[in-house]
């Protein structure tokens, strides 16, 4: 979060005083934002802190309860899941056609493989957040 707030603050900067303004600043500030929200999404989703409608979620007895947090646990695994299988893709296909980042001109993989490792991550989470809530009374 700092080096992000850094280098956008750097930017400001020069084009404030220049008019100019560095290309890879941006690149790199979204490629930055994209890990941000992935590794706080992970963070919640460990925590079991993730966005539900708690009306529901935490009605009704014990057993319900934990059956819709185990049940939104395994969705969330699932989305993530598919999430990584088909950003692979992306991957494969930014480094076979040797795609470049528009701003710097590096290969787009650096920055693409990111997403198939952190969804992989959160579904990981997930599904030990799915057997915490199994091993609860």
């Amino acid at each position: 979060m700092a080096l992000l707030a850094l280098i956008t603050f750097s930017n400001v900067l020069v084009r404030y005083f220049t008019n100019e303004s560095f290309a890879w600043t941006e690149e790199f500030s979204v490629f930055l934002m994209i890990v941000l929200a992935l590794v706080a999404g992970s963070a919640s989703v460990a925590r079991n802190r993730q966005i539900r409608i708690e009306f529901f979620s935490d009605s009704g007895s014990p057993t319900r309860q934990r059956a819709l947090a185990r049940f939104g646990a395994l969705m969330v695994a699932v989305l993530f899941t598919l999430i990584a299988v088909l950003s692979v893709r992306t991957v494969y296909d930014d480094f076979r056609y040797g795609e470049t980042s528009p701003g710097i001109g590096v290969p787009q993989w650096w920055y693409t493989i990111w997403l198939p490792v952190l969804s992989v991550a959160i579904a990981l989470r997930a599904l030990g957040l799915f057997i915490r809530r199994g091993r609860q009374p």
